[in-house]
């Protein structure tokens, strides 16, 4: 479940594994459930891409002989889109060779089937609390003049301060680290404010509105984007 601290809320590490072979990946799947994790499986390297274009994952974790897309090119891919995206490979092919291509690639860890399950779990924690100290050491989101500076926990436009509520700061703070991604409104409602998302209730779009206001009101270029039919999306 979500964590709420100090008025951050730090959503359950969500992965993102790429396994073509189907009982492999059920039980990796079930075990990462049982310990918490946030799973989504895709089969081959084209559904891999696909997923990752969709949503923002805490950690990537990628075999290396897939269909379509093999694992060294979906990692050298991802990385060039976001060199900060944390990815473990995780395969059979155990040579240094294949070490020193995988990290060549991008990787940023290399771990070689048959494992042991405890010490994969151990590694996703490890990266998972690389992206954690980076995010709190007060980098700057920002998605065209908007910026959000996540030590102070300040937010401005074209240099103006925006005063924001609590919940609309972790809203927007939410947003932009999935800027250019469509969020749902389920997203939204399990991973901002911790509950299951009722769909007789406006209680998103309410807030949606009270940050669009903020941030978009009298601007020339709107920044908060409705995709209806799927969510909002934070973008130029």
């Amino acid at each position: 479940m979500p964590v709420h601290r100090a008025g951050h809320y730090y959503p359950i590490m969500r992965l993102l594994l790429v396994e073509d072979e189907v009982n492999v990946a059920s039980f990796i799947k079930r075990g990462l459930n049982e310990e918490g994790y946030d799973v989504d499986v895709a089969f081959d390297g084209m559904m891999g891409l696909r997923f990752y274009d969709s949503k923002k994952y805490d950690v990537v974790i990628l075999d290396l002989n897939l269909p379509k897309i093999n694992g060294f090119d979906l990692c050298r891919e991802i990385k060039e889109n976001d060199s900060t995206q944390p990815v473990l490979l995780l395969t059979a092919l155990d040579s240094i060779n294949d070490k020193e291509k995988g990290f060549g690639s991008g990787a940023d860890d290399y771990l070689v089937k048959p494992f042991e399950f405890r010490e994969l779990v151990l590694r996703l924690k490890a990266l998972g609390r690389r992206v954690t100290s980076f995010d709190e050491s007060g980098r700057n989101l920002s998605v065209a003049d908007l910026v959000l500076q996540t030590g102070a926990r300040v937010v401005t436009r074209a240099g103006k301060r925006i005063n924001l509520t609590s919940r609309e700061y972790a809203l927007l703070e939410y947003l932009m680290l999935n800027a250019g991604k469509i969020v749902s409104r389920v997203d939204i409602a399990e991973k901002v404010w911790d509950i299951r998302f009722d769909t007789n209730t406006n209680v998103i779009d309410v807030y949606i509105n009270y940050l669009r206001k903020k941030i978009d009101a009298g601007q020339p270029h709107k920044l908060l984007h409705t995709v209806i039919g799927m969510g909002y999306m934070l973008k130029e």
